[in-house]
């Protein structure tokens, strides 16, 4: 494997200019088959993750959180950037804390949202996600080790969609020290160019779950990082249960005819 400063500092210069695809795998395998496909960084998935291990997303506890990014971060040649969720914890010290931990695992990347899983109040208080990013950001100063904090609001996926106050809070996580923006569920072109025309020159991140834009088009956008979220496990548990829902149902196996062989598989997992 890379040497993990020169991973980190390979991992900022992607974000210098241009525009690339960070995708995310959900184990160790779909890791290395994702850098055998070429890709130049990936990104933790924390709902592909949870699914990966019988868990619902926002419900796997940071010890667990902590082995994986460990696994993946010394398990690829590529830069890793951890979904650090919402640092796993409420009050700015205890992210101080958790991010400090997160340091320490091998990853090039962390983020950090503003996201409370409270319906009623879905996400914190300005002042408080301020603090939180600041918390993050000191501690990643403080562990020298380089990692690249993204700040996110998420606004547009837990039923507050609005832009102003999106960018409100990306600009402002820029000014608290988040080295990338990111506000997932944003889909319009023009919000998307409004987020990059605010934060700018610092990068945004842009989620693509399904096809409404392409590389091209975000690139044209000015987007600097596109990540899947966790697509690539949906798709992957796509097939899964639509070929074990056949068997169970039908008694028929017609789509197991669809799988790659075990041939393919094994040269895939072969040493990295």
């Amino acid at each position: 494997m890379a040497d993990l400063t020169e991973q980190r500092q390979v991992f900022r210069r992607l974000h210098d200019s241009g525009c690339f695809v960070i995708p995310n795998p959900w184990d160790l395998g779909s890791a290395r088959a994702l850098v055998r496909l070429g890709f130049k960084a990936l990104a933790t998935t924390s709902s592909g993750f949870a699914w990966s291990i019988g868990r619902r997303d926002n419900r796997v506890p940071l010890e667990t959180a902590l082995a994986h990014f460990r696994s993946l971060a010394h398990g690829v040649s590529v830069p890793v950037s951890g979904d650090f969720e919402g640092g796993f914890a409420i009050e700015p010290e205890t992210v101080h804390a958790n991010v400090a931990l997160a340091a320490r695992t091998g990853v090039a990347g962390l983020s950090i949202e503003d996201s409370t899983y409270d319906a009623a109040h879905p996400l914190f208080d300005l002042t408080l996600a301020l603090e939180r990013i600041r918390a993050a950001r000191r501690a990643l100063d403080e562990s020298g080790t380089g990692i690249l904090l993204t700040g996110r609001s998420e606004g547009f996926i837990v039923g507050r969609p609005d832009l102003r106050e999106t960018i409100r809070r990306l600009t402002a996580y820029a000014e608290a020290g988040a080295d990338c923006l990111y506000a997932p569920g944003v889909r319009d072109t023009s919000d998307i160019q409004a987020i990059v025309n605010a934060v700018g020159p610092k990068p945004v991140n842009l989620l693509v779950s399904s096809d409404f834009i392409s590389f091209a088009e975000a690139a044209r956008l000015g987007v600097r990082r596109i990540s899947v979220g966790g697509a690539l496990a949906r798709t992957a548990w796509t097939g899964f249960l639509q070929a074990a829902t056949e068997i169970a149902t039908q008694g028929t196996f017609t789509n197991l005819a669809r799988a790659v062989t075990g041939m393919e598989m094994n040269t895939s997992f072969d040493e990295p």
